[in-house]
């Protein structure tokens, strides 16, 4: 859905592909050979990951980069028959496309969308304005506040214009807040002030008019003070009629630490009317990475892809990169990798399954092909609820996780959803929340770790108007659990 759209500046200026391009898409198709136009067999299980996204009408995605689809085959092969969506990593960035003033260069750009459009992958077009991987002529230009509007706007004209009509989304305005959710001090903001977001969403608007507008940034995957700064800011612009379209959660994740509120927070941008997707999902691990490591890593992609296909308005969630060897995480935080779906070798990782189990495949690579096969109902997790102490108005709960996993939690997030309209009153064991009928425990400060087998039990009172139905479904840090 587009929301309301005002401010228009007339006729835009279009700047489509040319021929050349196309003909320089054709060579690069040629330089691939069968690695683009004929994907390779799936790597692991059942069917590929895309297959089971497209029939659930979901967009499974990856990052890419156009060096590696040009120079390494395998990557290649995997980058078009695992993912129906694709971000590209870097050659839509500003340093990228206009490294001198009005001096542009789309051959990397290029590249990856003649290899995106012939793998049949809706793009998402990464990212028109932000503070970082910007060309010194823009970081320290020094330019007046309608100068810089200027250099903005032409930017935004030529590059989402270059491509109008090909792009699904946009990510107009890339990381503009800080993990207090103040605003980040830019070159935009501290020129242009908070009005440069509603700026540019209004000039992509007009430079693409059939691209939907994002925003998206990091440590926004769960409700906080950066979270909050972003529900705060769309609402405002829906309410200016500005164009805004989609919020993007990047979930750079640290292993065994999923944000709690993950759901949550997804569903209440999703409230808003807007679209939201996990943009540039990672889950880093302390190297060199075990077993064990490896099977709370799937377990954590497991918990974001559930946490997605359980609300609506979730549509895509998309991996930042292919294979571990080519991952910015050890570049950036030392002793620290193997954060994708495939180790260094192009082999599936145990968090390759945990992903196409969620999406409906059967993980085992069993090759039954069956795509009706549920996902696992065992879960890492078990709940044994009961109500007891009942009165005309209200009741005694208690609630037993067991831990079915096989490493020690280190925190916890249960949630449930009341069928009958209960309300808590108060409990303990656990910190309680109730949003409209979902209801959120987390540890307190003492029963937080939780090992291998082990238990811990919470319970709370709860009004009710006669009705108490037991919950049907409860989730442990955004993953399934059986219920007993």
């Amino acid at each position: 859905m587009r929301l309301a759209r005002s401010g228009g500046r007339g006729t835009p200026r279009r700047h489509r592909a040319t021929p050349a391009r196309r003909a320089a898409g054709a060579a690069f198709a040629a330089l691939l050979g069968a690695a683009v136009l004929v994907p390779a067999a799936p790597a692991a299980a059942d069917a590929p990951l895309r297959d089971h996204a497209d029939q659930m009408g979901f967009e499974i995605g990856a990052a890419l980069a156009a060096n590696h689809l040009q120079n390494d085959s395998q990557y290649a092969d995997l980058a078009a028959t695992e993912f129906n969506a694709a971000t590209p990593e870097n050659a839509m960035k500003w340093e990228s496309t206009e490294p001198s003033r009005n001096q542009f260069d789309f051959g990397n750009a290029d590249a990856f969308m003649d290899f995106a459009q012939a793998n049949n992958q809706k793009v998402r077009g990464h990212t028109l304005v932000w503070h970082n991987q910007l060309p010194s002529w823009v970081e320290n230009g020094n330019f007046s506040e309608s100068e810089l509007r200027s250099v903005m706007e032409n930017h935004i004209d030529r590059v989402a214009g270059r491509y109008a009509g090909e792009i699904a989304y946009w990510d107009v305005a890339n990381e503009i807040f800080l993990g207090d959710g103040s605003w980040r001090d830019s070159v935009f903001y501290r020129t242009l002030g908070p009005d440069f977001v509603a700026d540019a969403l209004r000039m992509t608007a007009e430079a693409d008019p059939n691209a939907e507008l994002w925003l998206n940034d990091y440590s926004i995957d769960g409700v906080n003070a950066k979270s909050d700064a972003y529900y705060n800011l769309i609402r405002d612009l829906i309410a200016q009629g500005v164009p805004i379209d989609g919020i993007g959660l990047q979930a750079h994740l640290i292993n065994g630490q999923v944000p709690g509120s993950l759901q949550q927070n997804i569903q209440r941008f999703a409230d808003l009317g807007i679209k939201v997707a996990i943009t540039e999902l990672d889950v880093r691990i302390e190297m060199p990475a075990s077993q064990s490591e490896l099977e709370q890593q799937a377990r954590d992609y497991r918990s974001v892809m559930d946490a997605c296909l359980a609300v609506d308005g979730c549509v895509a969630v998309t991996v930042w990169g292919v294979s571990d060897q080519y991952s910015w995480v050890p570049d950036t935080f030392e002793g620290q990798g193997a954060p994708l779906l495939f180790n260094d070798s192009y082999q599936p990782k145990p968090a390759y399954d945990a992903v196409h189990e969620a999406l409906g495949g059967t993980g085992d690579g069993d090759g039954d092909g069956d795509d009706d096969d549920p996902p696992p109902t065992s879960g890492p997790c078990a709940v044994d609820y009961s109500a007891a102490n009942e009165w005309s108005t209200g009741f005694t709960g208690q609630i037993t996780v067991t831990n079915n996993g096989d490493t020690a939690l280190d925190g916890w997030s249960l949630e449930f959803d009341f069928p009958s309209g209960q309300q808590i009153t108060n409990g303990w064991n656990a910190e309680w929340s109730q949003s409209g009928s979902t209801v959120t425990a987390t540890n307190t400060g003492w029963n937080g770790a939780v090992p291998a087998g082990g238990s811990v039990t919470v319970g709370f009172n709860a009004s009710h108007d006669g009705g108490n139905a037991e919950p049907e479904a409860f989730t442990l840090n955004g993953q399934s659990c059986s219920v007993s």
